[in-house]
């Protein structure tokens, strides 16, 4: 008997732990928002999702036409992979355009400035939803640029078909050796000339808060010589939580914005240093809520 009861009391937590998801999902979301397996929707979050999968289909069939055009030139054209870059822009504007998602971005200038000066560097960006890879791309605007990302991004349908055609640097958390190759490769970009980004907390924050940093990004760029550009991505997360499928409402109108920052040279300073003062940057340019909660961590 005194069973029976402990399996009715967990079955009132989950229920309250899913009123209250729901709840909040309402309250974020409105009165017709409502969860699924895969997260919560809402009449927006349908339309971006419909929008955001219609214009995948295009990209993804661009996507397997460039693939096409390297295998019959024997890559021997486009070694930069500069082709599959603008198409996966094309993908992310037109979504943009068409959800209201731009950002606001603040500092357009130091960016201006730097793609003037021709060189070239690693954009670092803190991440607490996936909106921050389509608002990283449009900051970053029409360059060639390669993501440094976990390899498990490359079973994502569509988004997997672009990180591999356009040779981004993929990395294996569970082989050392992977990750000194990826390293190289990535090294290997910056010299000839490509622009990287990556977020070096390695995944998607939680809590909201900036995370600890992974050092592999700082690495790259060290041990290339190449300056790292700090931008700090704000509000992200109160247009898309991760419990979110699509966002629940426009990032547009100043809801969500993009803080550049000037880039931090790598030579003259140890990686440590480089990692800290880019840390410093993004963590300034953050509201507080995204802040970490004590400066050590």
């Amino acid at each position: 008997h005194h069973q029976q009861q402990t399996t009715t009391t967990t079955t009132t937590t989950t229920l309250t732990k899913q009123q209250k998801r729901l709840a909040q999902i309402r309250a974020e979301g409105g009165p017709l928002s409502f969860n699924t397996k895969y997260g919560a929707l809402n009449p927006y979050a349908i339309y971006y999702g419909i929008v955001s999968i219609s214009l995948g289909l295009v990209w993804f069939v661009a996507l397997v036409l460039a693939q096409l055009f390297y295998k019959v030139t024997g890559e021997r054209l486009d070694k930069r992979r500069r082709l599959p870059v603008f198409l996966s822009h094309c993908w992310g504007t037109a979504l943009m355009a068409l959800t209201g998602c731009f950002p606001k971005i603040e500092n357009k200038e130091i960016l201006k400035d730097f793609h003037k000066s021709g060189r070239k560097a690693m954009f670092v960006s803190n991440h607490n939803s996936w909106m921050d890879i389509p608002f990283l791309g449009y900051t970053i605007g029409w360059h060639n640029y390669k993501f440094v990302a976990k390899k498990e991004l490359e079973k994502v349908p569509i988004l997997g078909k672009a990180i591999k055609v356009a040779k981004n640097v993929l990395i294996d958390r569970t082989n050392r050796r992977s990750q000194l190759l990826t390293l190289k490769q990535g090294m290997r970009w910056l010299d000839d000339g490509v622009n990287l980004c990556t977020f070096p907390e390695g995944t998607r924050s939680r809590s909201n808060r900036l995370m600890p940093f992974k050092n592999g990004a700082f690495k790259m760029a060290h041990k290339a010589g190449k300056p790292v550009l700090p931008i700090s991505i704000c509000n992200a997360n109160d247009v898309m939580p991760s419990y979110w499928m699509f966002p629940y409402r426009p990032a547009g109108g100043g809801v969500c914005k993009v803080v550049v920052h000037k880039p931090v040279e790598s030579e003259g300073r140890t990686e440590e240093e480089l990692a800290d003062l880019v840390r410093e940057r993004i963590v300034e340019g953050l509201p507080d809520g995204q802040r970490p909660l004590t400066s050590s961590s």
